[in-house]
Parts: structure tokens; sequence; C-alpha cells
């Protein structure tokens, strides 16, 4: 059977099984397991690839690019993962017309979860 076309975010992850922990709390399951390298979805179709990179980046602040999964009810995600959201007043509309929050995995990457306005 041939995988419906998708797109997947590798993340950089030097403590594998923290990073795991970490998107399962946001709905991931592992579909692979490769030791180092692990594919995960959740299911409406969002994919990451994690890939063990001990000691990268040397300082997390390092690193502030990610990405961004879009979901239909930011508020339910919010409040799953409500203790590691960055801004102070959680979820919130942005001047580029989104509605969203953001949380660095513990690789220090940054992930933005929100919608688009309508």
């Amino acid at each position: 059977m041939m995988e419906q076309h998708h797109a997947a975010a590798i993340v950089p992850a030097h403590d594998i099984d923290a990073s795991e922990a970490f998107y399962r709390r946001l709905g991931f399951e592992v579909v692979s397991d490769h030791g180092g390298y692990r594919r995960l979805a959740e299911n409406s179709g969002c994919r990451i690839h994690l890939r063990s990179t001990p000691g990268w980046p040397g300082r997390s602040e390092d690193n502030p690019m990610g990405p961004y999964l879009y979901v239909e009810d930011v508020d339910a995600v919010a409040d799953r993962v409500r203790d590691l959201i960055l801004e102070p007043q959680g979820p919130h509309a942005r001047l580029w017309g989104t509605y969203e929050f953001s949380l660095s995995d513990p690789g220090g990457t940054l992930v933005r979860i929100g919608r688009v306005l309508g």
C-alpha cells in the first residue's frame, strides 16, 4: 500500500527518549524505531522524525527553528502541555493571522502549535 503525500520534520534529539516522551504528550505515537532514528505520527497526519544528535546544539537557545503543527483545537493541545508553554498568556492571536502558542522540546527545538484564524 502506498502512503499519501505528506511532509515530516526531521528534529534533532540529544536525548531521543526524552524527545519521544515530549512528542507523545502532543499526541504522537512511534510508528518505527531504529534506535537513533524514530518516526512518529499522530492521527491527523502530522509526522515527526527524531534523529539522535548528542551534544547538538551546544546551547538550546541556538536552535530557534522547528516544526509548526497545525491543529483544529489549539486550546485542547495547550491544556495537555500547559506547563511547557513559553508565552505567559498561553495561546493567543498573532498579527499574521494565527492563533498559536510555542514551546521547546527537550533538545531546544522551537515547536509552534496553532491554527489559521478565519
